[in-house]
C-alpha cells in the first residue's frame, strides 16, 4: 500500500463529541479533508449549526447531532442515529468534556461528578456502544480519546483543576486498558494529549498565566488551528495500525520541562 493510501480515510465514518468548536471542530476538519462522512455532537444547537455550515463549505458529509453526553441512557440513541444516516462507525474521538476551578478543600461535589461524567464516564459508555454495535462485529476500528497534558502531571501554583486532571489521568489508562482488551478485535484505541490551545475551556487561565506557560514551552508559542490535524488522521488511519495503547503529548515540549 502507498503511503498516501495508508492515510486516506475516503467514505469511513467519523463521531467527534464536542465536534461544534475548538479542537473538536479542527479535528473534524482534519478528518473530512482525508474523505471521512462526519458525525458532530455537542449541547448547543446554534453553534452545531454554524460548524455544520462551516464543515460542508469545504466539501464535507457532516451530521450533526444535539445531545448532552452526560444523558448515558440516550447513548444507543445518538449511535442509532450515526449509523441510520452515515453507516456503522469506523472512528470515534471522544473529545467533549469539562473543567471546573475551585481548591481541593473547597471543590464542590456537583462540579467533581460534573467533570468526572463528561471526561471518564462518557467516553467508557460511549466507547462500549459504539464498540459493540459497530466495531466489535466488523473487527475495526479507531478509538481516539482525548485526553490532555494535565493528566500527567499535577497543578502549578494557582491552579486549582484537581478533578480535570485527575480525570485526564484517568483517560490515559482508560485508553491503555480498553485497548488491551480489544486489540484481539482489531481495535486501536490511543489518546491525544494537548497542551494549552486558546479555546473557551482554556480562557481563563490564559488570561493569567499565559506568559508563563510560555517562557516554559521550548517552542514559545500555544497550540493552533492546525496543530492536531496531523496526530487525529494519523491515529484515524491505517498509517498507524501497529500503534495502540499509547498516548501522544501535543503540547510545543512543554511536558519535557
Amino acid at each position: 500500500m502507498s503511503v498516501k493510501k495508508l492515510f486516506q480515510l475516503d467514505n469511513q465514518v467519523a463521531l467527534i463529541t464536542g465536534g461544534s468548536r475548538g479542537l473538536g471542530l479542527q479535528m473534524a476538519e482534519a478528518l473530512g479533508e482525508m474523505g471521512c462522512k462526519i458525525a458532530i455532537t455537542a449541547r448547543k444547537a446554534h453553534e452545531l449549526d454554524e460548524a455544520r455550515t462551516h464543515l460542508q463549505a469545504q466539501g464535507i458529509t457532516v451530521l450533526a447531532i444535539a445531545f448532552d453526553l452526560q444523558n448515558t441512557d440516550a447513548l444507543p440513541e445518538l449511535v442509532d442515529t450515526v449509523i441510520q444516516e452515515l453507516g456503522p462507525i469506523d472512528i470515534l474521538v471522544n473529545n467533549a468534556g469539562a473543567t471546573w476551578g475551585a481548591p481541593a478543600e473547597d471543590y464542590p461535589d456537583d462540579a467533581w461528578h460534573k467533570v468526572m461524567n463528561l471526561n471518564v464516564n462518557a467516553p467508557f459508555f460511549l466507547a462500549r456502544e459504539v464498540g459493540r454495535r459497530c466495531m466489535i462485529p466488523r473487527r475495526h476500528g479507531k478509538i481516539i480519546n482525548i485526553a490532555s497534558a494535565a493528566g500527567l502531571k499535577g497543578t502549578a501554583a494557582g491552579v486549582h483543576t484537581i478533578a480535570y486532571n485527575t480525570s485526564k489521568a484517568a483517560a490515559i489508562n482508560f485508553t491503555r486498558a480498553l485497548a488491551s482488551e480489544w486489540g484481539r478485535y482489531n481495535i486501536n484505541v490511543n489518546a491525544i494529549c494537548p497542551g494549552f490551545f486558546p479555546s473557551k475551556m482554556t480562557a481563563g487561565l490564559l488570561g493569567t498565566m499565559e506568559d508563563r506557560i510560555l517562557a516554559r514551552t521550548p517552542l514559545q508559542r500555544l497550540g493552533g488551528p492546525e496543530d492536531l490535524k496531523g496526530a487525529v488522521v494519523f491515529l484515524a488511519s491505517e498509517a498507524s495500525r501497529h500503534i495502540t495503547a499509547q498516548h501522544i503529548v501535543i503540547d510545543g515540549g512543554a511536558s519535557a520541562i
